[in-house]
This record gives structure tokens, C-alpha cells and sequence, in this order.
């Protein structure tokens, strides 16, 4: 969703509401999303002072959401078209939306009025990206699941840190990590997929105890040779706690080094999904990694 804060000023100027209380009207619109447009009225006229002619007309405005075509009518529009902030920003929103094209993404992107994002130093364009979920395979309707990130332009705020007050055009945006985490984690356990939380190619374990400079190593050969290869940092580890890091992990491959393996210079590969096993060549265990984790 994206709006622009010129644009909102300039609404809020046409609609007759005063100077002093851009911002405060602006943090009610700000509730859009989560509350209905009644409450946020009551809220301006009852609790703000605003007058109810002056919410009424917000209302029309706040109500509208599109794209070119929105643009272009507020553009003719008689009252916004009047007002230089207002057009300044629909000025820009039209050009934005014309680069959007240009990249085939408008289907994602909607021009909403109702955007406000309450932070006082947005100057400029404001947006959200609003996660949406398919409700049902068998219906086209999608439901919101809600915010996972926002920002904005804001082109005072860096000077008011430099000593020479010079001009200085930003646009941050802020990731709510935890949102898009916990809609991953309801997501996996829907699925009953398992996550893989690490990169890491091969576990280098042992199955006997006094094997640790043994698995240090080979670690090391496999370092070396630009493999992903990890082992537990304990002196003697058992073999299943070994496996069960892999389990936990994803982590795909177990190298085992053993006293007879060590005698036959061979190390056994175990496959972490299939239990299976089989015995390699010391020198050819590289590529044998290399091969089955491309796969």
C-alpha cells in the first residue's frame, strides 16, 4: 500500500481541517486498518474537536483506493487539484505508478488514502507491505494477514543533524522481523515441513571415544576444500547425539571416522534422511559431498 504524506496534508487542508491539527487527525486515520471508518469519526469529531462536516468529507477521500486511474481522478479532482501540496504529491504518486509499470508489478501495489503511517517526519511518499493469504484454494479471495514492514521518505531529518543544515532525501523502511517470523513458523507447522536452519554440508562425527584430533582433521580437509562441514565441540560425543544434531538441523550428511575406517582408510558416509550408509575412499569424499549435495 502506498500514499503519499503531501497528498494526506493537502486532504486534510481541503476538507477544512485546521492547521494545528494535521498530525492528530492524521494518527486517527493512521487506525484505518484495524478499526471501521465510524469509530475513527468518532473519534476526530468526539474526542478531537473536529467538526463533523470536515470528517464527513475526510471520509470520501479516506474510502478510496486504486491505482493510474485513481491518480489521474484525483488529479481533475476540483478541490486537490487546487491545492499545491496535494498536487505535488499526486505529481510524484503518478510517476511512481508509471515506473511500476514499467517493472509489471502494479497487481501488487495499491494506491490507499487511507495510508497514513503516524510518524511526524514523513515528507513524502509513504508505504506498507501488507502480507496476504489465499483464504481457500478453491476461493480468488485473499485475506490480510496484516503489516510486515513500512516506511516512507523523509527529507528534513538528516539535516536537522548536520551542523550546515544541509538537505539530505531518505527512505527507510523497517522489517517487523517477528511478524514474518511467526507467520513462517504458523506456515511450517501447517505444512509439516521441516526448516533447515543451517547451510552446513556434512556433521564430521565419530563413533568411538579418543577420535577427536582424528575428526579435527578431517574437518580441516574438508575446509580446506571449501566444504560446509561442522562437528560437536564435545571431547568424546555419542554417535546418536550426533545424529540427532543432524536430525534437528537438516544438516544432510554424516562423516563417521572410526578405528577400522581409520585402518582401511575409508570414512562411512551416513545420508541423514535415509539412514543409509555407505563406505568412501578418504581421497574421494570431497567430491562424494560435493555430488549428493548438489543434487
Amino acid at each position: 500500500q502506498v500514499n503519499d504524506r503531501r497528498i494526506l496534508d493537502g486532504m486534510f487542508a481541503v476538507c477544512g481541517v485546521p492547521d494545528s491539527k494535521f498530525r492528530t487527525i492524521c494518527s486517527s486515520v493512521d487506525k484505518l486498518d484495524k478499526v471501521p471508518w465510524e469509530e475513527v469519526r468518532s473519534e476526530m469529531v468526539g474526542e478531537k474537536g473536529l467538526s463533523p462536516e470536515a470528517a464527513d468529507r475526510i471520509g470520501v477521500y479516506v474510502q478510496l483506493h486504486g491505482g493510474l486511474d485513481l491518480i489521474e481522478q484525483l488529479l481533475q479532482d476540483p478541490k486537490l487539484s487546487q491545492n499545491k501540496l496535494a498536487k505535488e504529491g499526486l505529481g510524484d504518486m503518478k510517476l511512481l505508478f508509471e515506473y511500476l509499470t514499467l517493472f509489471g508489478i502494479t497487481g501488487k501495489i495499491s494506491f490507499d488514502l487511507s495510508l497514513a503511517r503516524g510518524l511526524d517526519y514523513y515528507t513524502g511518499v509513504i508505504f506498507e507491505a501488507v502480507l496476504l493469504q489465499q483464504e481457500n484454494e478453491h476461493l480468488e479471495e485473499t485475506v490480510s494477514v496484516g503489516s510486515v514492514a513500512g516506511g516512507g521518505r523523509y527529507d528534513g531529518l538528516v539535516g536537522m543533524f548536520d551542523p550546515k543544515g544541509r538537505k539530505v532525501p531518505c527512505v527507510g523502511v523497517s522489517i517487523g522481523i517477528e511478524r514474518i517470523f511467526s507467520i513462517l513458523e504458523q506456515r511450517l507447522e501447517a505444512s509439516e515441513e521441516k526448516i533447515r536452519t543451517t547451510e552446513t554440508q556434512v556433521l564430521v562425527a565419530s563413533a568411538q571415544k579418543k577420535l577427536l584430533e582424528e575428526r579435527l582433521k578431517l574437518i580441516s580437509e574438508l575446509w580446506d576444500a571449501g566444504i560446509k562441514a561442522e562437528m560437536l565441540y564435545k571431547k568424546n560425543p555419542k554417535l546418536l547425539n550426533q545424529l540427532q544434531y543432524c536430525e534437528d538441523t537438516g544438516i544432510p550428511l554424516v562423516a563417521i571416522v572410526g578405528e577400522q575406517e581409520l585402518k582401511d582408510g575409508v570414512v562411512k558416509l551416513r545420508v541423514v534422511a535415509t539412514r543409509e550408509e555407505v563406505n568412501i575412499r578418504r581421497e574421494s569424499l570431497v567430491e562424494e559431498i560435493r555430488t549428493r549435495t548438489n543434487q
